[in-house]
Order: C-alpha cells, then structure tokens, then sequence
C-alpha cells in the first residue's frame, strides 16, 4: 500500500522478482534523496489524479483511499479530498474529533468538520467528520489512521456503515475493502473487535520481510 519505493526501483523488483524479462534500464535522477517529499524538490507540482491535488493529500492518502470501499465520503467534491472525511450518520463532528485525537496516534491532529460533497458519495448531504491535519511525515502512520477512522466511523453508526460492493474497478466478485487493504483483514478483524493499534501489529513482520527484499533494489 506504501512500497516507499521510485517508479525506477518498482520496476527493477518487479522485473525480477516476478521474472518478467524486461530489457529495463533505470536513468537515476540527480539531486534527490530518499527522505525527501515532493515539495522539497522546489519543482512545481503535478496533480497525479484529478483528486490528489497537493502533496499534502498524498501524505494521507495510503489511509483514506480505503474510504473508496466504504459508504464513507473520502472527501470527493470537495476542495480537500482525502483530507477531508465524513458521513451523514456523523452529527457530532466534536465528539468524533475528540475520540480520534484521544488514541494519540503520532504526527496527526483531527479537526471536526462538516461539509457537503458536490459530487460522488452523499452529493449535497452533510457529512460530519474531520480533516487530517499531519503534524509530522516522518511519524505519522497512513495505514493505521485509515483503520482508526474507519473503525470511528462504524463506531458511530453501526446499522449505517456498510462495506461497498463489487465491481471495484476491474474486479466483480472481491469486496472493494479487500482489494484496498490487500487482503480481508480489515473488514474481518473490524467484525471481530480488533482496534487498529491491533491490526497495525499484525503487519510488523511481513513489512520487515518486504523491506529485506525492497533494499536489494533501492538506487538512492
């Protein structure tokens, strides 16, 4: 979900870790490092989708694109998507604020908010929810704060949350929420209680085993 890697270094494990053969020749770049974010590049930046309009969405957006596969506003139709979170079930954006920032989930700060998307999930319906503010890139956890929001949002109304249906994309029979997330642990661990410091926990060993694998091919 977040491979932490270049286009240029993707393509070299890919390549052989899944023997595709490609006469693949990576050019490096000059003058970037690894800790580096887009805007400190001093280069103009490029929107890589229509809704992730600024470097500040990226940051977020490894969590909150599992919105796509909840009835969950991931802030589509508005001026912040991704940033901006909510649903209708939601009528007291303090509450649900205070909650999220009672975990101490590092580097990021929840603002209650309400707005009304123009388009997509729940346009012109207010939703009540909360913008993502990071306070800090190096330690805040994409991932884990998308199941703590989630798991917020289910908390708040149970009988109104609801897991998207298939087709996600390409995809007509898997649940969109598996493909997001990689895998049904999400929507199975939220079915049995588990918090999202809990879940979290469960992927420490298979990232430690990804990133063994992901530095034969790092170039910076």
């Amino acid at each position: 979900m977040r491979h932490g890697m270049t286009i240029g270094e993707l393509a070299r494990l890919l390549n052989e870790r899944f023997g595709l053969g490609a006469n693949l020749e990576v050019v490096p770049m000059q003058g970037w490092t690894r800790e580096m974010y887009f805007d400190d590049t001093g280069l103009p930046f490029v929107l890589p989708s229509p809704n992730i309009p600024t470097v500040e969405a990226e940051v977020v957006y490894p969590g909150t694109v599992l919105f796509e596969g909840i009835n969950i506003s991931e802030g589509r139709g508005t001026t912040k998507p991704f940033e901006l979170v909510g649903a209708p079930w939601v009528v007291d954006a303090e509450a649900f604020a205070r909650g999220l920032n009672a975990l101490g989930l590092p580097g990021v700060v929840f603002r209650p908010h309400s707005f009304e998307p123009t388009f997509h999930k729940h346009a012109k319906v207010l939703c009540g929810g909360c913008q993502i503010h990071v306070t800090n890139r190096q330690t805040f956890p994409a991932v884990e704060t998308g199941d703590a929001l989630a798991i917020a949002f289910r908390d708040v109304g149970p009988d109104a949350f609801k897991w998207r249906e298939p087709p996600y994309e390409y995809e007509y029979t898997i649940p969109p929420i598996d493909i997001l997330y990689g895998s049904d642990r999400l929507r199975k661990g939220m079915a049995t209680g588990h918090s999202a410091r809990e879940l979290a926990e469960e992927w420490t060993a298979p990232v430690g085993e990804f990133e063994k694998i992901r530095s034969e091919y790092l170039l910076y």
